[in-house]
């Protein structure tokens, strides 16, 4: 089993920044990528960004240019920076984690909210 513990989450001003957290514990030695969804009220479950082990990232095309996604392989934990936020960008966040040649996320965060005013 892998518990994944997000941080980081607020209320921001639109144009402001924040920074995310995700420490994943427990059965480590599984985990190849790792990355973030997020969820606004009404609205499905979309990708934001994802991380392998190795470093090659992915983005949803909605964050492309404005977040970044990075990993500390050594500590188990994933950052993303959040820069130029819209209230477009308002939503639960939650950190995934995927095995070796996933198909989807094997472990979720219980998720953190991101509040972006006007």
């Amino acid at each position: 089993q892998v518990q994944l513990e997000e941080s980081g989450g607020g209320l921001v001003q639109a144009g402001g920044s924040l920074r995310l957290s995700c420490a994943a514990s427990g059965s480590i030695f599984s985990i190849n990528t790792m990355g973030w969804y997020r969820q606004a009220p009404g609205k499905q479950r979309d990708l934001v960004a994802t991380i392998t082990a190795g470093g090659t990232t992915n983005y949803g095309d909605s964050v492309k240019g404005r977040f970044i996604i990075s990993r500390d392989n050594a500590k188990e934990t994933v950052y993303l920076q959040m820069d130029s936020l819209k209230p477009e960008d308002t939503a639960v966040y939650y950190c995934v984690a995927m095995k070796l040649g996933f198909i989807q996320p094997d472990y979720w965060g219980q998720g953190t909210q991101v509040t972006v005013s006007s």
